[in-house]
């Protein structure tokens, strides 16, 4: 089975003073593009948690963030008293050689409270069992995307098996005018072949000229790999892990041997077949560059 590589996962555990959201995004991309966002309290904790997500996520581009929100009276943030006192005595001096008025309320005092060194943050590190409960998070979060993922992949896979069974569908419309035309060559050559009875011409050149012909025509073989790659890509669908690359190789693939028998075709009615052949594929390839 297949999966896709756009999904979503998100988990929220609660500790005694904050709430902490896991989130992660994937969307489709030829690599793993990894992109972090960690609160500073948990930043030793990056490398494992980077290297985590390159062993379960393999490909896609990733968008993965921790968000706390303190839900107690405790908090890292403190206004720094002396630093806000010390600002506000020079604005006193100031406003006072300027004779303007000093700020009087604390609605006037925040530009104040912007100057820096005004709140300070202290970095706190987070114990061992807080980062449990938040790895716990991590985890149901990648096995909520994955789940995700699955579902998605599901959705793709019974789309391209409808899509192959369209152009193998149309590989067999093929048929009847492919006959069709090979017997109004067929009639064709025969009435050339009559008028040329009464004059003089290089057999053998004749000959070559009627093999090269016939195999400008002949699409036997195209169709044949084509019936393969139809196959070939349901197999790849059900078997193995990761199969986004090789399904799009595939697809290119059939692209070629349906180019070549619509540059072979001869045929008004075949190349319609042809062009319709065409339109599912390209629907095939714009979907397999969301799997994984």
């Amino acid at each position: 089975m297949i999966q896709s590589m756009t999904g979503f996962g998100k988990v929220t555990t609660e500790l005694p003073s904050k709430k902490v959201t896991v989130e992660i995004r994937t969307l489709n991309s030829k690599q793993l593009d990894l992109s972090i966002r960690i609160p500073s309290i948990y930043k030793e904790k990056e490398l494992a948690v980077r290297s985590h997500l390159l062993q379960t996520l393999e490909r896609g581009k990733v968008d993965f963030g921790i968000f706390i929100e303190s839900i107690g009276k405790d908090t890292s943030s403190q206004i720094n008293q002396d630093a806000v006192i010390h600002y506000y005595e020079q604005l006193k001096e100031i406003s006072a050689q300027l004779g303007i008025a000093a700020p009087g309320s604390w609605l006037e005092l925040q530009p104040v409270l912007r100057m820096p060194d005004v709140i300070k943050t202290e970095i706190a590190e987070a114990d061992e069992a807080e980062w449990e409960a938040v790895r716990k998070a991590v985890d149901e979060a990648i096995k909520q995307l994955q789940e995700f993922r699955i579902q998605e992949g599901a959705m793709l896979q019974k789309l391209f098996t409808q899509k192959i069974a369209n152009i193998a569908s149309l590989l067999k419309d093929i048929e009847p005018y492919e006959k069709e035309r090979i017997e109004k060559i067929k009639n064709r050559i025969t009435d050339n072949l009559e008028k040329l009875a009464k004059q003089d011409y290089d057999k053998n050149r004749f000959e070559q000229e009627m093999i090269y012909y016939i195999e400008k025509l002949d699409i036997n073989e195209e169709k044949s790999r084509l019936d393969n790659h139809l196959k070939y890509f349901l197999e790849t669908m059900e078997n193995g892990h990761g199969q986004g690359k090789k399904l799009g190789f595939i697809a290119q693939e059939m692209g070629r041997e349906i180019n070549t028998m619509g540059s072979k075709s001869n045929h008004a009615e075949m190349q319609k077949i042809v062009v319709r052949m065409k339109d599912e594929l390209e629907q095939i390839k714009e979907q397999v560059l969301n799997v994984l």
